[in-house]
């Protein structure tokens, strides 16, 4: 990863002859320099007349004469032109990710230890939690900690909560790091694309509660775990990053959730990454991820 400053230009849109070259093409006449770039094409699917095309451009910051809010001006008619679903970020900027948890602890440990080594150069205005244990933790860190209960009778007022503060911290991200509740539909919607969880399976197996006493009744083979986009349905939106161990006949249950606390840490911490560096980009229920 290069150190420089540079904005990066995500986009998709129907496939066609010569849009790598009108794009490439518009960001070398204001004398724009390409640090990196990923394509990919997408043939039609479900009787579609076009395919999608998909694009990650990297471009170096001082290259460009005007800032990112006038290129977003001068982009806006051809991204129009090209019926394109784009955005362009800042790696100046850091994102704000909101770490929510509940009474497991391994991947909110790690998230902080590569947050306070700047692995991950985030910002995180604050950790939610429906339990209280791990506030002493977190204020260590300095961070603000907030204890949301949620319940049967105020999943509603909870999430509410939640939403509240999300955005009086200005949250970019939601990162469920082991947070044992299901979200309402309602802040679900509010954030398509936002809310990043990981799943202690290798979707779509086993989904829901207990995943690893699931696998072992089943006498599996391979464990994982995986990192998805949080919808309204439970442990089915879009997959960002997925891995997997191997076991045998002789592992209990609680070998299994021992070695996947490993898996687990590894794969949120990835696909949070591929995330926040804008190389994951959602079409359906599927993934485009340039790594």
């Amino acid at each position: 990863m290069h150190r420089q400053r540079f904005y990066t230009l995500s986009a998709s849109c129907p496939d066609r002859v010569g849009i790598v070259a009108r794009v490439s093409g518009f960001i070398a006449e204001h004398k724009g320099w390409i640090l990196e770039t990923s394509l990919h094409a997408e043939l039609p699917q479900n009787g579609e007349a076009l395919g999608r095309y998909f694009m990650r451009i990297e471009i170096k910051a001082d290259s460009l004469p005007f800032h990112l809010a006038e290129f977003r001006e001068r982009f806006r008619p051809l991204a129009e032109e090209l019926e394109m679903e784009w955005k362009i970020t800042d790696s100046a900027v850091k994102k704000r990710v909101v770490v929510m948890v509940s009474k497991q602890e391994h991947c909110l440990y790690d998230l902080l230890a590569r947050w306070q080594s700047k692995e991950l150069d985030i910002e995180i205005p604050c950790v939610i939690s429906n339990h209280d244990n791990f506030r002493g933790f977190v204020e260590w860190h300095g961070i603000p900690f907030h204890h949301v209960p949620v319940n049967a009778d105020n999943k509603e007022s909870a999430y509410a909560e939640v939403q509240r503060i999300f955005e009086e911290v200005r949250g970019d991200t939601m990162v469920l790091a082991r947070y044992m509740q299901v979200l309402s539909p309602a802040l679900c919607a509010a954030y398509p694309g936002r809310i990043i969880n990981i799943h202690h399976s290798f979707l779509p197996s086993f989904v829901g509660a207990k995943p690893y006493h699931q696998a072992w009744d089943k006498g599996v083979k391979l464990i994982g775990a995986t990192c998805h986009y949080v919808t309204a349905d439970l442990d089915q939106g879009p997959i960002v990053d997925q891995d997997v161990i191997r076991i045998d006949h002789s592992d209990a249950v609680e070998d299994m959730v021992r070695y996947g606390k490993d898996i687990e840490k590894t794969v949120l911490a990835r696909g949070l990454r591929y995330h926040l560096e804008d190389r994951v980009l959602v079409h359906g229920n599927k993934t485009i991820v340039f790594r």
